[in-house]
């Protein structure tokens, strides 16, 4: 892995790829009809940013259980904005292929955000 030394939640790729994902539900939804705005498009981009915003906050605590409790803050997170996505899809506000794109970010993420689960269990 070399000698990449992490000194903020920035640098963590869970991080980075959650970022890349909050961005892209702010750009999808910004399609959604406007009667969305206090539904749909709320919760997306609340369940999205929360993503990031429980891996910023597990990053900064001391203890392992303290980090696993914000880490698994955010799969739950990451788990709700996946149900969203999947009704997005089901009522027509994005397309197949939006669908795709973005479910494949979410998967990494969730793969992303294990490894610190992972990582941190064996600290």
């Amino acid at each position: 892995m070399g000698d990449t030394k992490i000194k903020s939640f920035t640098d963590l790729n869970a991080w980075k790829q959650g970022h890349e994902l909050v961005l892209s539900i702010y750009d999808i939804t910004d399609k959604f009809p406007d009667k969305e705005r206090f539904g749909l498009i709320s919760q997306m981009r609340r369940a999205a940013v929360l993503i990031t915003s429980n891996i910023a906050e597990g990053f900064s605590r001391k203890t392992v259980k303290e980090k696993m409790q914000f880490y698994s803050i955010a799969h739950g997170s990451l788990t709700e904005l996946q149900n969203q996505l999947l009704i997005s899809r089901d009522i027509h506000y994005i397309n197949k292929q939006e669908f795709s794109m973005i479910a494949d970010k979410t998967v990494i993420v969730h793969k992303l955000i294990t490894g610190l689960k992972k990582i941190g269990n064996n600290a």
